[in-house]
């Protein structure tokens, strides 16, 4: 009987946060209150109280349940795939952040709320502290990739690793909103690759040939 009891209320607390991920998405952040919620659950105000404090950690259970890319881990091991072809490498990565911000219903609607649903002030603030000491790092790792594609004679030699690095965050940052934006499929989301390949080869010297595909360090 315990047993029973301890997976309906596991059952619950999972429909609640499912109906948080919802209600925010429809209303935002400020826009949804606990009784939203509770309605969109099927449960009373007390049940949402019996496992969160509050919204800000409903808003954090909702949160731990995804690994969101760029912001929580970002599998950098693609960047160090090939010191042949550096350039090559940065394109794989990109490709493969935007699968994993798409690939996953939870993760695409966790980032979305985060892009577009939350405001980022008084008990979210360290949400947003936690984006920038991520985008440092990111930077950082790609730098070091820019610079190994200047040592290849990959990279233009007007711009520099640390200008590429900085461009390819913010190319990354604005590719996932708009193709979290065209949900009607429309502006980005037909020609993502084209673009990802169009970003990364405007970073590359005219004389750079590309090396053939498959051989890593």
């Amino acid at each position: 009987m315990a047993r029973r009891t301890k997976e309906e209320t596991e059952r619950t607390r999972h429909r609640i946060l499912g109906a948080a991920r919802q209600t925010f998405l429809l209303r935002g952040m400020t826009g949804t209150t606990l009784e939203h919620i509770a309605e969109a659950a099927g449960v009373t105000r007390g049940a949402i109280y019996w496992h969160f404090a509050n919204k800000k950690a409903l808003f954090d259970a909702m949160r731990g349940q995804v690994c969101l890319p760029l912001i929580d881990r970002t599998d950098v091991t693609l960047l160090a795939m090939s010191r042949a072809d550096p350039l090559g490498c940065v394109e794989q990565f990109v490709l493969a952040l935007l699968a994993a911000v798409t690939s996953s219903t939870e993760t695409r609607q966790t980032f979305e709320i985060m892009a577009f649903k939350c405001e980022y002030v008084d008990e979210f603030e360290k949400e947003l502290e936690e984006h920038r000491r991520k985008s440092a790092e990111i930077v950082d790792v790609l730098a070091k990739v820019y610079r190994r594609a200047r040592r290849t004679g990959q990279l233009r030699r007007d711009i520099s690793p640390k200008v590429a690095a900085v461009e390819t965050l913010a190319f990354m940052m604005g590719l996932i909103r708009l193709w979290l934006l065209d949900q009607q499929s429309s502006i980005v989301r037909p020609i993502v690759p084209a673009l990802i390949a169009a970003h990364v080869n405007g970073r590359r010297r005219l004389s750079a040939t590309r090396p053939a595909r498959g051989k890593a360090d």
